[in-house]
């Protein structure tokens, strides 16, 4: 068993994701961590662009400058105690 697996792996990693079928249909995919990453990583871009364009279609953004403006005041007033 233990050579199958690593068998399997090394196929992984050098081949990308791997479906296993049960009865001639897939059944499951074996995939390596950076291939199971990516989409996750890409979704919760998605999420937060999606956030972002509903907060400006409701009206909560603010331009970039006055963004920063604010966040330069909070900073110096952290500084000044």
């Amino acid at each position: 068993m233990e050579t199958l697996c690593a068998s399997m792996l090394e196929q992984v990693n050098t081949s990308g994701p791997l479906v296993i079928t049960q009865n001639g249909e897939a059944a499951a995919a074996l995939m390596g961590v950076k291939d199971y990453e990516n989409p996750h990583e890409s979704l919760a871009l998605l999420k937060i662009l999606a956030l972002g364009k509903k907060s400006i279609e409701e009206g909560k953004a603010s331009p970039a400058e006055a963004a920063f403006a604010h966040l330069r005041a909070k900073r110096e007033e952290k500084r000044n105690g």
